[in-house]
């Protein structure tokens, strides 16, 4: 039988994991709420977009600035609205979902691809299916894509990240959505443009 001292201690260990955990889930939660009220306050003052192909690996225009809001994304059936920043590093993820750079910005022709986590502000792709509506709105334009797939990838599969000639959206999250720790594949929405507006200041 574990000694009382030992037993203290397994208990101790426990609740601090506990406490611990309670923690960083809630300060996730209330940064990704702050970080989207700042993005949706500064939305209405970023940059114009220029209808542009930017190659894979190829650094973002002056105009697209790292942690800057580039676009507000919104899934009607699914009721939500999320405002994109530029980046995909962890402190600009934890304001809202990013852009990657080195992918065609918001609104310009080729591949844009957004990255967001699982556990806030993309989990709501777990239920995202075929034929849903997303629109992306920049400053300049309003576009419409329709959901092609979705599908499951390795994290070395790099595919949705490359260059199209035409002008195609992919969202990418890590996946499964409830795992615990970090998520060994990757979940991909791909979808396709089917209209688009310029919007006249």
């Amino acid at each position: 039988m574990m000694p009382r001292a030992w037993r203290a201690a397994v208990r101790f260990v426990l609740l601090a994991a506990g406490t611990t955990l309670v923690f960083l889930g809630a300060r996730d939660l209330i940064e990704s709420e702050l970080g989207q009220q700042t993005a949706a306050r500064n939305f209405p003052r970023a940059a114009s977009l220029t209808r542009t192909t930017f190659p894979r690996g190829s650094p973002a225009p002056p105009h697209l600035r790292i942690g800057e809001t580039v676009a507000r994304l919104s899934i009607p059936r699914l009721n939500t609205e999320l405002y994109v920043v530029e980046g995909d590093d962890d402190r600009e993820l934890r304001r809202g979902p990013g852009h990657i750079p080195g992918t065609a910005p918001p609104g310009a022709t080729g591949n844009t691809v957004i990255a967001g986590h699982r556990d806030t502000h993309f989990r709501v792709l777990k239920d995202i299916r075929r034929g849903d509506t997303i629109r992306l709105q920049t400053p300049t334009k309003l576009l419409r894509y329709s959901v092609e797939r979705t599908f499951v990838v390795a994290p070395s599969d790099t595919a949705s990240l490359q260059p199209t000639k035409e002008p195609e959206l992919h969202l990418v999250t890590c996946y499964p959505f409830y795992w615990v720790g970090n998520a060994p594949e990757r979940f991909v929405v791909e979808a396709r443009l089917v209209s688009e507006k310029t919007r006249l200041e």
